[in-house]
C-alpha cells in the first residue's frame, strides 16, 4: 500500500496553542481547550473595557473639536484614564450595571490623579449602547482578521493538496453507495470552492458588521449630531449606521453568527467525509496518528478520527448559536435587554470557534494521510458495476432504444450484486451486447480515464490558469 504524506509548517498555526488567561482578565465563557491565544485575548474583560475607553476618549476628542467639552478634559481622558477589569466587575457587584460601573472606575482613575473636574466629561451626552455596541464592532474587527487569516491559511493547504491529487482516481459515492468515478483532488477542489464562497460571504458580513453609533438613547441625535457620530467613527475607522435605535439593529449580529455557522458547516462536511473515508471498511484516508498517540483504552490496534469528530461537534454549537443570534432580530420598541445577555455568550465563542476549527481543519488537510492504492482496489471492488451508466449509453448510441438498454444493463447489474458476480464478464458473454459493440468499445466502456478528461478543465474553471 503507497502511502502519501505531505507534513509542512504552517506559521499560522503555530500560533495554535491554547492558553490560560490571567485572573484580572479572566473570560467566563468558551472553556480553554478550544480557545487559541490570540483570539482569546480579544474576548478578555480587560481588553473590552480598553475598547469602551478607546470609544469614550474618541467620542471625547470630538466633543472638544467642537468646543462642547474642555480640551483638558478629552486629553485627561485619552491619556490619564485607566481601567481595570477587577475594579469594575467589584463596583458592577453592587450598581448591577457594568457601564455604570465601568464609567465609575474610569472616573475614580482621574480623581485619584486629582482630575475631578475633567472626570465629570466622561461619558458626556452618550447612552451606554453608544459606547456598548461601537466597542463591539472594534472588537469583532479584530476577531474576524484572524478568522479571515484562518480562511487563507485553510484555502491554500486545499488548494496545494487538490493539485498533489488532481489525476488520483477514486470512487465517487452517491447515498453511500459506489456511483461512478472521481479524483481525489476533485474533493479537495470542491471544498477550496465552498472557502471560497465562506471568504466572500464572510468579508461581507465583518463589513456589514463595521459599524458605530452614537445617536442616543433612542437613536435621535438629542445630545451629539450625525456629524459628530461620524467624527467619532472615523477616528476609530469605522463607518456610522445610517440609523439606529438605542441599539444597532442586530440583522447585521444576525447575519455574522450566520456566516460563522456556514463555514462551520463547511469544516464540518470536511470532517465527516474524512471520517467516512477512514472507516475499516474504506481506508482511502485517515487523519495523521503520531508515534505515541493511543486511540482507546481498551483496544491497541484503535487509530480513530478523533479530530474530525472534534469538528463535527463543535460545528454543532456554532449552529445553534446562529439559532440565538437570529432570535435577537426582533427586539421590543427602540431596544430592550434580551439580546445582550445572548451576545456575551455566542460573540466570543463563535469566532473562538471558528478560529479553532479552522487551526484543525487546516492541520487536518495538511497532514492528512491518502491511499491511492485502496482507492484503487475499491474502485474495482464491483467488478465494473461503476461503468453502468457509460455501456448503457454507449448501447443507446449503437441503436438500442433506452428503455431496452437500460433494462438490460440493470439486469446483470443486478444479478452481479446478488451474485457477487463479475459485471465487466457477464455482459462481454452477453450475445445482444456484442452484437453492437466490439470488444474494443466495450473495453473503453470500462475505462475509468474517459469519464476523467475534464478533470484539468474543472481545476481552470475554480483556479484559472
Amino acid at each position: 500500500m503507497q502511502l502519501l504524506l505531505f507534513s509542512a509548517p504552517i506559521r499560522w498555526l503555530l500560533r495554535a496553542t491554547s492558553y490560560r488567561l490571567q485572573a484580572d482578565s479572566r473570560r467566563i465563557l468558551l472553556i480553554e481547550r478550544y480557545t487559541r491565544r490570540a483570539m482569546g485575548a480579544i474576548w478578555t474583560d480587560e481588553n473590552k473595557y480598553r475598547y469602551w475607553l478607546r470609544v469614550e476618549a474618541a467620542a471625547s476628542a470630538v466633543l472638544a473639536e467642537d468646543d462642547v467639552i474642555p480640551a483638558e478634559a478629552a486629553e485627561a481622558i485619552a491619556k490619564k484614564a485607566t481601567v481595570s477589569a477587577t475594579r469594575v466587575q467589584e463596583i458592577e457587584a453592587e450598581v448591577k450595571h457594568d457601564v455604570i460601573a465601568f464609567t465609575t472606575a474610569v472616573a475614580d482613575s482621574l480623581k485619584a490623579q486629582g482630575l475631578d473636574a475633567e472626570s465629570r466629561w466622561l461619558h458626556y451626552g452618550l447612552t451606554s449602547n453608544d459606547i456598548v455596541d461601537t466597542a463591539q464592532a472594534l472588537q469583532i474587527k479584530e476577531a474576524s482578521a484572524l478568522i479571515r487569516e484562518g480562511i487563507t491559511a485553510l484555502l491554500a493547504v486545499l488548494k496545494r493538496r487538490a493539485l498533489e491529487f488532481k489525476h488520483t482516481p477514486t470512487i465517487g459515492r452517491t447515498h453511500g453507495i459506489h456511483a461512478e468515478p472521481t479524483t481525489f483532488g476533485l474533493k479537495l477542489l470542491n471544498w477550496y470552492a465552498e472557502m471560497e464562497r465562506n471568504l466572500k460571504r464572510f468579508d461581507a458580513a465583518a463589513e456589514d458588521m463595521r459599524v458605530g453609533k452614537l445617536s442616543g438613547a433612542v437613536g435621535t441625535f438629542g445630545h451629539l449630531s450625525p456629524k459628530q457620530e461620524e467624527k467619532v467613527c472615523e477616528r476609530l475607522r469605522l463607518k456610522p449606521a445610517l440609523v439606529a435605535t438605542q441599539v444597532i439593529q442586530r440583522d447585521r449580529h444576525a447575519a455574522y453568527i450566520a456566516t460563522l455557522a456556514i463555514i462551520g458547516s463547511t469544516l464540518d462536511k470536511i470532517a465527516v467525509e474524512v471520517r467516512h473515508l477512514q472507516r475499516t471498511e474504506v481506508r482511502e484516508a485517515q487523519e495523521y496518528f503520531s508515534e505515541k498517540q493511543k486511540g482507546s483504552s481498551a483496544m491497541p490496534h484503535k487509530k480513530n478520527p478523533i479530530t474530525s469528530e472534534q469538528i463535527s461537534g463543535l460545528a454543532r454549537v456554532l449552529r445553534g448559536n446562529a439559532q440565538a443570534a437570529l432570535e435577537n432580530v426582533p427586539l421590543w420598541h427602540e431596544r430592550d435587554i434580551s439580546h445582550s445577555s445572548v451576545e456575551r455568550i455566542i460573540f466570543p465563542d463563535s469566532t473562538i470557534l471558528v478560529d479553532y476549527l479552522l487551526a484543525k481543519t487546516t492541520d487536518l488537510i495538511d497532514r492528512l494521510l491518502v491511499y491511492p492504492e485502496r482507492m484503487k482496489k475499491n474502485l474495482e471492488s464491483t467488478g465494473g458495476l461503476i461503468f453502468s451508466g457509460q455501456l448503457l449509453l454507449d448501447l443507446a448510441e449503437a441503436g438500442m432504444l433506452r428503455e431496452d438498454a437500460y433494462r438490460l444493463v440493470q439486469g446483470h447489474a443486478m444479478r452481479a450484486w446478488k451474485e457477487d458476480l463479475n459485471f465487466r464478464e457477464e455482459v462481454a458473454r452477453d450475445a445482444a451486447i456484442a452484437k453492437l459493440l466490439s470488444a474494443e468499445r466495450l473495453a473503453a466502456a470500462f475505462d475509468y480515464t474517459r469519464q476523467l478528461g475534464n478533470v484539468d478543465a474543472i481545476f481552470k474553471r475554480v483556479l484559472g490558469s
